[in-house]
């Protein structure tokens, strides 16, 4: 079983451990601290993954050694420190395609020649997808020269392993934290501003994710509903899927500060947007970011001469987000969804031409978006958006509506609420002092906060959905 940050196990037996021992005053070198993180990091790794713990460090043995080749001959001989990047590229990416895509390729293969190949049904590990990009940047960045080398292997591994992004992300970019790994200095701003972003992050999953969550599962689940209950449905998966990985991003982002690190923002108010093209710069921006700077801007970007080179740029970034996600045609069509629409907008300038309505538009497209990301197949998929659109031949209401936004609706109401920027404004409005702002904003968080912890104790849903990927 994983140890996730919402269990109960994580959050009064090994973070306090960890802290205990990282902040012994015994302990005062860096070396020594960063000693205490790697082995906390592999017991977190190996308490639910202990097989796979051994492809983690394998992992970061061999990307070490790729980025001491890369930073050896990076001027000395460009040929084989490009060598040394195409190697770790080639090794993570095999990583990635033996365990996350090689059963789903098989299968492919079985019913497009009609053959009866072994599908293996290899485990994921957790994280994969993860620590592989990580270990990619490191070498690339190193080749780059945005960021030392680290010529102590446990460096690395403290850079690919360390416990809070590790199995969900945010993919931090080496570049981001090569000097913090050896020069950074924790002090108690930090920590206790990393406290307050762990609980908020951890009110967003516990309180709002897995509640609404109870919603889309059952809804999902389900052969026969109205066009309401759809649309209930398809919400609620779409405010599930925001605050689960939001909130996990702001405990990691909450974690890293309390050890001294940090990480940058992962998520900015994406349901604002008023174009898919702004929705995905606030949605999920490392591995947007990552996409850009490692695929994107090496294929020339939008800075080419041609809009069908530009066009198949776009292909490749969204192809390659669609297939990241999972081992499923349900993720491939979902990218291409992505690529079609983020194609229009860059040739046709849509958002600019949309202005009101930009909005509506992006939520639509994105609701749609969501139903395809959660749905099984894409028979199902279809089915499903059949249904919201009146196409289906089902009713309008029926009695599961009344029922979900009876129970469920004050969970819903705050999703929706919380994923706008109404404190951030109403701050902005009425110029509260800062320092009072800060401790009234401390103590609703930590208040709500101790009520959530009660759900944990008492053992209630707690799915991650990004631990799939």
């Amino acid at each position: 079983m994983t140890l996730v940050f919402s269990s109960a196990t994580f959050l009064f037996l090994f973070l306090p451990v960890v802290l205990i021992l990282y902040y012994n005053p015994i302990i005062r070198s860096l070396t020594f601290r960063n000693a205490i993180l790697i082995v906390s990091s592999i017991f977190f790794y190996a308490w639910g993954e202990p097989f796979f713990v051994l492809l983690m460090l394998i992992s970061i043995i061999l990307n070490w050694l790729f980025g001491l080749g890369a930073a050896k001959y990076k001027d000395q001989n460009k040929t084989y420190a490009k060598l040394c990047v195409a190697m770790s590229v080639v090794t993570n990416l095999s990583l990635m395609f033996v365990f996350k895509y090689l059963t789903f390729t098989l299968e492919n293969l079985n019913a497009l020649f009609n053959t009866n190949l072994d599908t293996l049904n290899i485990a994921l590990p957790i994280g994969i997808s993860f620590f592989t990009f990580q270990a990619m940047s490191y070498v690339i960045d190193v080749y780059r020269g945005d960021g030392v080398v680290q010529k102590n292997p446990f460096n690395v591994a403290m850079y690919i392993s360390f416990f809070p992004q590790l199995i969900a992300g945010p993919i931090v970019r080496y570049q981001t934290i090569a000097d913090q790994i050896n020069f950074r200095k924790e002090s108690f701003d930090d920590f206790s501003n990393g406290v307050y972003r762990f609980m908020l992050g951890f009110i967003k999953k516990v309180l709002i994710a897995n509640n609404v969550a109870s919603v889309a599962d059952e809804i999902f689940g389900s052969t026969e509903m109205s066009v309401a209950t759809a649309w209930v449905g398809a919400v609620a998966y779409t405010l599930q899927i925001f605050f689960d990985f939001s909130g996990y991003s702001e405990m990691a982002i909450g974690l890293g500060k309390m050890f001294g690190f940090n990480f940058l923002e992962n998520f900015d108010y994406p349901y604002i947007s008023k174009s898919l093209s702004e929705f995905w710069r606030r949605w999920h921006i490392s591995l947007g970011t990552w996409f850009r700077d490692y695929v994107y801007f090496p294929l020339g970007g939008s800075r080419v001469k041609k809009k069908s080179r530009l066009v198949f740029n776009l292909f490749v970034v969204w192809f390659l987000t669609g297939v990241w996600h999972g081992a499923n045609w349900t993720f491939i069509v979902w990218g291409l969804m992505y690529f079609v629409i983020l194609t229009l907008e860059k040739l046709f300038n849509y958002p600019e031409k949309l202005k009101f309505f930009g909005h509506i538009y992006t939520m639509l497209f994105v609701i749609i978006g969501w139903v395809v990301f959660r749905a099984e197949s894409i028979a199902q998929a279809a089915d499903y958006l059949k249904t919201m659109f009146f196409l289906s031949g089902a009713e309008l209401f029926d009695e599961k509506t009344v029922f979900f936004l009876d129970n469920y609706k004050f969970y819903l109401g705050a999703g929706i609420l919380a994923s706008l920027p109404i404190a951030k404004k109403v701050k902005e409005k009425i110029r509260i002092n800062e320092t009072a702002y800060g401790y009234v904003s401390a103590i609703c968080v930590l208040v709500i906060f101790v009520i959530t912890l009660s759900f944990t104790i008492k053992g209630s849903y707690n799915p991650f959905i990004y631990f799939n990927f």
